[in-house]
């Protein structure tokens, strides 16, 4: 394709049209969920997101004959630098049509910026960090994502590999339904569990003291996830943030906090998949959108296991599992039909031995990808 350029954007039209494109391109994808755009807008907007407090973005559209025909973002985040000992440059919002020449322009004008800014390789998709939407989806393009989880066109795998990335780490999604949990076994697992951590308590996070729970659930995970792959502790800041956002679709009955003689020693945060609403909105939340929701709530039968930590001198007595089985429990009791826990590092053995082992099957992957600079 000839004729293909490429420009930052720097207005707030042009910042416009980096959102929109996104549901433009997807306009036609049945199992695509348009996200709320005001989040969208939310995301790269260096004043009011705070991961920006620590972090450059720059945005970059491709045009050709007037139309927007591809999209991206090269991000530097600081502090994963600073707690890997890196100088590591991510890509991401990364949207294209299916034309190699493009996303090879795309990349280059990314990777290109990210070296001038000194950075040695670069990794993505992140949008715009490694603790908010990241990586391409690999298998599972004939079901609809989960909430906060991404979705994007088949060739996007291509695409990206022909540009010159390799495969970093695969992150997979499971899938735990009425029909394959097994709760005689859950319960036998749940009594063990509680004889081996005697003064183990297990509650529901308190919505009316948001704030205090919010900062017991950023302790432990900054904590329980110091040493995984990709990890960057989140600030205060960030936390809060995203508790004022997820505070609206968060029920306590999915929530919990688990604690040892009174200790917070881990947590677990299943949140109701309100994909289910989103999907029919077109990322509109006013005029109705609001009452969409609020009435929706009450219909939606499937859960994602979005969050979870366990304090390091608490892993491996199976805190982790109870967790996980009080939700999905709580989830049958009341009309739920499934429950989706993603992601899991492919390398993450435990993790997936407890998914596994609470009936849960691999439904989906999805792809980080990296290149030396």
């Amino acid at each position: 394709m000839s004729g293909t350029g490429v420009t930052i954007a720097t207005s707030s039209s042009e910042k416009k049209e980096f959102v929109d494109f996104l549901y433009r391109h997807y306009e036609k994808d049945k199992y695509f969920v348009p996200p709320l755009r005001m989040d969208q807008h939310k995301l790269i907007d260096t004043s009011k997101n705070p991961f920006y407090e620590n972090a450059e973005i720059v945005l970059f559209l491709a045009e050709k004959d007037g139309e927007t025909v591809g999209r991206i973002a090269a991000i530097i985040d600081h502090r994963y630098n600073d707690h890997h000992n890196s100088q590591t440059g991510h890509f991401g919002f990364f949207e294209c049509i299916n034309d190699q020449h493009t996303a090879n322009l795309l990349f280059r004008v990314a990777t290109d910026w990210l070296r001038d800014k000194g950075m040695k390789d670069v990794m993505g998709p992140a949008s715009p960090s490694m603790m908010d939407v990241i990586g391409i989806l690999v298998d599972g393009y004939f079901k609809y994502p989960f909430v906060m989880m991404p979705y994007n066109k088949k060739y996007y795998d291509e695409l990206i590999t022909n540009a010159g990335f390799e495969k970093s780490m695969d992150l997979y999604a499971y899938m735990v339904d009425q029909d394959s949990v097994d709760n005689n076994r859950m319960g036998r697992a749940m009594e063990i569990v509680k004889k081996r951590n005697p003064g183990l308590h297990i509650r529901e996070v308190q919505l009316k003291k948001m704030d205090r729970e919010i900062e017991i659930i950023r302790e432990i995970f900054n904590k329980a996830w110091a040493d995984n792959w990709g990890f960057i502790p989140l600030s205060e800041a960030e936390f809060q943030a995203a508790g004022k956002d997820l505070k609206m679709i968060v029920d306590q009955k999915y929530a919990h906090i688990a604690e040892i003689d009174g200790k917070p020693v881990a947590f677990s945060v299943a949140i109701p998949d309100i994909n289910q609403i989103l999907k029919d909105m077109d990322g509109k939340l006013f005029p109705f959108g609001i009452f969409k929701i609020l009435l929706g709530k009450r219909k939606i039968d499937m859960l994602r296991t979005a969050l979870m930590g366990v304090l390091p001198e608490y892993q491996g007595r199976g805190i982790d599992a109870v967790l996980h089985q009080m939700a999905i429990q709580n989830g049958l009791e009341h009309g739920v039909v499934g429950s989706e826990l993603s992601w899991i590092l492919e390398t993450n053995t435990q993790m997936i031995r407890v998914a596994e082992r609470i009936g849960g099957t691999l439904d989906k992957t999805y792809r980080i990808y990296s290149k030396t600079l």
